[in-house]
């Protein structure tokens, strides 16, 4: 008796876990195509447009360099969700050994700079170059880098942003401190969230992945 009810338990459990599953994909799938709505019915309307005949030239230049602004998003959120998709199934594959930090930061550093100096904020960062970690180095420069860009994304122009390394008895803590507008308290919980974005800033560039592969990629 005991050992039927115990493959009841496994059963349910299985059973359960395809539910989740199921509800997952399902939300994935219908997340894929509510960003990618928008982008593309932009790119029906600009090529119908540029289809006039009587189109100047320099409108049609005016469409076509807009048409190629719309497909440069739809690629970058087509990575981004290729990403997200991954991270969601766990069929990423983590090559973890002993790593010097300091590379890691630098790569995700690098991967930020631009758009920093578009904006004119210094980045500064404070690590021991002697400090190495266990971690997969792609991943986790990844991982730090959204955090970068979202600190970049929301700090105005002359801003500050600082990266501070400290060693604690069980991990590595990695912080970005920035000088942009902050998150209320009470949203704090929900940036990590997937596609969640401030109401304040949904005039801005951005679909609300960056944080949340971050968190995917550290669990």
């Amino acid at each position: 008796q005991g050992k039927l009810l115990r493959y009841y338990e496994i059963m349910h459990d299985s059973r359960q876990q395809s539910l989740q599953d199921k509800e997952m994909i399902q939300g994935l799938v219908s997340d894929i195509s509510h960003q990618v709505k928008t982008p593309i019915a932009n790119m029906k309307l600009y090529i119908g447009i540029l289809q006039k005949p009587d189109l100047t030239e320099e409108k049609r230049d005016l469409f076509l360099r807009t048409l190629d602004d719309q497909i440069s998003k739809l690629d970058f959120l087509m990575q981004t969700l290729v990403k997200m998709s991954r991270l969601e199934t766990r069929v990423i594959s983590l090559n973890i050994r002993s790593r010097k930090l300091l590379d890691i930061l630098a790569s995700a550093l690098g991967a930020a700079v631009c758009a920093a100096e578009d904006k004119d904020i210094r980045l500064e960062t404070d690590c021991e170059p002697g400090i190495f970690v266990a971690a997969d180095e792609k991943w986790t420069a990844e991982a730090v880098f959204n955090v970068l860009d979202n600190a970049v994304k929301y700090t105005g122009p002359g801003g500050r942003i600082h990266v501070m390394v400290r060693c604690q008895e069980v991990f590595t803590k990695i912080s970005v401190q920035d000088t942009g507008k902050g998150i209320a308290r009470e949203r704090q919980a929900e940036i990590f969230s997937r596609f969640y974005r401030e109401p304040e800033v949904h005039g801005q560039n951005g679909i609300g992945i960056g944080l949340y592969l971050a968190r995917k990629i550290l669990e």
